[in-house]
C-alpha cells in the first residue's frame, strides 16, 4: 500500500477551522500520497465534502475509518483520546498541539508511540516562512480583533463631517506589536481610527510609525535590550513594568478601544491592563483581549465571555478569533501544513529526517518519549 494522509473533523468546541482544503488535497496527492478526509471536516469553513472528493480525496464516514492505516494525520488542534487510540504505532501527527498546556494530549501521543509535530514550534527562519502558522493565524486574529471591537463599540471609527455636526474618530490603542498587533493597527487605520501602539521591543517602533500610528513606550536602556535573538519580547524588570504602567495608564484613560496581544512562549500571558486602569476608561469603551486563552492580558476578562464592568467598559474574551474568519484561516493553515508535510515525504514515501532544523525544532514526541526539551521540562 502507498502512503496515506488522513484528516479528521475538528471536535473541540468552537473550532471551525480545518486542516486541509481542496487545493492542498491536490498538493498532497502530488507528493505521492493518498488523502482521506472525514465527512464534515470542512463544514465550519464552508467546504462541502463533494469538493474534497472532486480534488481527489476519499471521504470517509467516521473517525475510525478515516484514520485506519494512516501514516500522517493532519489536524488543527491536537487529537482527541479517541483519535489517538485509533492511530497505528509510528504514525505521524501534525497539528497546533498547544504542547505547553495540553500535557495530557502530549503524554497520550507519546504513550501510543506517535511522532507528533507542533506547528507552533516551527522556527521563524527564512526557509520556514511558508510553514509559520503563528504568523498566518495571528494576522487574521489581529484583523478580526478590530472587527469585533467595531461591532461592540457604539460609535463609528472614522471622522465624519456632516451638516448636523462632526463625528470624532475613534481612538484605538494596540498593546503588543507582533503580527497580530501590526494587522490590528493597519485595520484600525483603514477604518479611520487614530491609532497608538506600544511594545517592549525597540524594533517595533519603526514598524508602528510606518503604518501611520504613534508609538508609546518608556525608551530607557532596558527597553533598548528588550528583545531576544529570535525576535520575541523578554520579560521586563518590575521597575520597568512600573514605569511603563504609569505611562500606559494615563494613555488608556483617553482611549475608546484597547486591543491587547502580548504572549510569551511557554508562559502565562502578562497582565498589561489592570482592573484599576479599566476603571478609568469611559463608559462604552471596548477592550479586546487576544491573549485570553493563555490567561489574558486584562484583569477582569473571562474566556469566551463579554464582561461589562461597573463603569460600562466591555472586556471581550472571545477564544479563537481566527476561527471567526474560518474560510481564510483554514486556507492559510492548510498551506502551512502542506509545506511542512513536504519535508516528511520524498519520492512518495516517508523520509523522516529529525536532523532537519525545522523538524528537529517542531517534534514533540517520538519513539515513545517526549523529546521536546521545553515541553518535557
Amino acid at each position: 500500500m502507498g502512503l496515506t494522509i488522513a484528516v479528521t473533523r475538528e471536535r473541540r468546541e468552537g473550532e471551525t477551522r480545518c486542516a486541509v482544503t481542496p487545493d492542498t488535497v491536490k498538493a498532497l496527492i502530488k507528493l505521492g500520497a493518498a488523502v482521506t478526509v472525514e465527512a464534515g471536516t470542512g463544514a465550519g469553513s464552508y467546504i462541502p465534502d463533494a469538493d474534497y472528493a472532486a480534488a481527489g480525496a476519499t471521504v470517509a464516514a467516521d473517525t475510525r475509518s478515516t484514520l485506519e492505516g494512516a501514516d500522517i494525520v493532519l489536524k488543527v488542534r491536537g487529537p482527541t483520546a479517541q483519535e489517538t487510540s485509533a492511530l497505528k504505532p509510528g504514525a505521524i501527527v501534525v497539528a497546533m498541539l498547544d504542547a505547553y498546556r495540553e500535557k495530557e494530549t502530549v503524554q497520550a501521543l507519546s504513550g501510543a508511540g506517535i511522532t507528533a509535530f507542533a506547528m507552533e514550534f516551527v522556527p521563524r527562519i527564512t526557509r520556514a516562512q511558508v510553514m509559520d502558522v503563528l504568523s498566518s493565524q495571528a494576522n487574521l486574529a489581529g484583523y478580526r480583533a478590530v472587527i469585533e471591537a467595531a461591532a461592540a463599540f457604539g460609535k463609528g471609527f472614522p471622522m465624519m463631517m456632516t451638516a448636523a455636526g462632526t463625528v470624532a474618530p475613534a481612538k484605538v490603542f494596540v498593546m503588543g506589536v507582533g503580527v497580530a498587533g501590526l494587522q490590528a493597527i493597519a485595520t484600525a487605520r483603514r477604518l479611520g481610527a487614530v491609532v497608538t501602539a506600544t511594545d517592549v521591543r525597540p524594533a517595533t517602533k519603526e514598524q508602528v510609525e510606518s503604518l501611520g500610528a504613534k508609538f508609546l513606550a518608556v525608551e530607557d536602556e532596558e527597553f533598548k535590550n528588550a528583545q531576544t535573538a529570535g525576535g520575541y519580547a523578554k520579560p521586563m524588570s518590575p521597575e520597568y513594568q512600573a514605569k511603563q504602567a504609569v505611562l500606559t495608564g494615563e494613555h488608556i484613560k483617553k482611549q475608546d478601544i484597547v486591543i491587547t496581544t502580548a504572549l510569551i512562549p511557554g508562559r502565562a500571558a502578562p497582565v498589561l491592563v489592570t482592573a484599576d486602569q479599566v476603571a478609568t476608561m469611559k463608559p462604552g469603551s471596548v477592550i479586546i483581549d487576544l491573549a485570553i486563552e493563555n490567561g489574558g492580558n486584562v484583569e477582569g476578562g473571562r474566556l469566551n465571555e463579554v464582561v461589562t464592568t461597573p463603569n460600562g467598559v466591555q472586556i471581550v474574551g472571545h477564544a479563537n478569533l481566527p476561527g471567526r474568519i474560518a474560510a481564510d484561516a483554514s486556507a492559510l493553515y492548510a498551506r502551512n501544513l502542506s509545506a511542512f508535510v513536504g519535508l516528511l515525504i520524498k519520492d512518495g514515501a516517508l523520509a523522516l529526517d529529525l536532523e532537519d532544523e525545522i523538524l528537529k525544532a517542531a517534534v514533540v514526541t517520538h519513539g515513545g518519549a517526549v523529546v521536546h526539551e521545553g515541553v518535557r521540562g
